[in-house]
């Protein structure tokens, strides 16, 4: 099989699990280990024995660590203030399949897609449901949207919009 079929093929499956994801997190709040977990590892095996690898097996396995070391960190510091989680940890391992996936370098971009989209979501999120501050927020769907953005469309922010911010 030709070498671009193929990677096409593995970012069409990856695309369809983060699609569910996404899906499954907004309709329950919840991010299946059934499908995280199997992400993480089949993340770094790919990229590990795969000649047609999305990144290095060590950028890899660092940003399956950095994925889920750097949410679960936010989410610690904000249990110390509040008393209460403010992030799941589903979401902390969808980051992690994303790192394995894509690699650690990815993860800054990944990172401020999705929090700029889950900004103007949750303005959105308030307003269809009346301005009720303490109402959870599925995050899950938002790091979808940017793993698949960044995947289609790697270095878009280094590329395409920092030099105009700049």
């Amino acid at each position: 099989m030709d070498p671009k079929t193929s990677i096409w093929i593995i970012k069409s499956l990856l695309i369809l699990a983060l699609l569910y994801l996404a899906y499954t997190d907004w309709r329950t709040f919840r991010l299946p280990n059934v499908i995280t977990f199997p992400l993480i590892i089949l993340g770094i095996t790919f990229n590990w024995v795969s000649e047609l690898r999305l990144t290095s097996p060590s950028s890899a396995l660092i940003g399956a660590i950095l994925g889920f070391g750097s949410l679960w960190a936010l989410n610690a510091g904000y249990r110390l203030l509040k008393h209460r989680n403010g992030i799941g940890m589903g979401d902390a391992k969808l980051l992690a399949a994303l790192g394995a996936c894509l690699g650690w370098g990815a993860l800054p971009s990944i990172l401020l897609i999705a929090s700029i989209t889950g900004l103007l979501g949750g303005i959105t999120w308030l307003t269809w449901n009346r301005h009720r501050l303490h109402q959870a927020f599925p995050f899950g769907p938002f790091l979808a949207i940017a793993g698949i953005i960044e995947l289609l469309w790697p270095q878009l922010i280094q590329t395409l919009i920092l030099p105009r911010l700049i």
